[in-house]
């Protein structure tokens, strides 16, 4: 997976809002402009493996994390640091 060049200050960013629960991949798309499979490349790269493994089977089926299955969306949190 090729994944575009970025600042330490951006990847700790992609990586808190990955971390999240409720962020959305096509918010960090939004944002940094990284598809799903970029941040899951970019998680397993600069995770520990075995905390890769957890993050994944945690958001794997998770509706949280993908907008359109998402059952809400008004009054939703919105963190300062987020664009859109």
């Amino acid at each position: 997976m090729e994944l575009p060049e970025l600042d330490s200050e951006t990847i700790d960013r992609v990586l808190e809002m990955a971390w999240e629960d409720r962020t959305t991949f096509e918010s960090i798309e939004l944002q940094f402009g990284l598809t799903e499979s970029q941040v899951i490349a970019l998680m397993r790269r600069e995770m520990k493996a075995s905390s890769f493994r957890m993050w994944r089977e945690r958001v794997t089926g998770r509706s949280t994390k993908h907008a359109t299955r998402r059952d809400f969306g008004a009054g939703r949190f919105k963190s300062q640091n987020q664009k859109g």
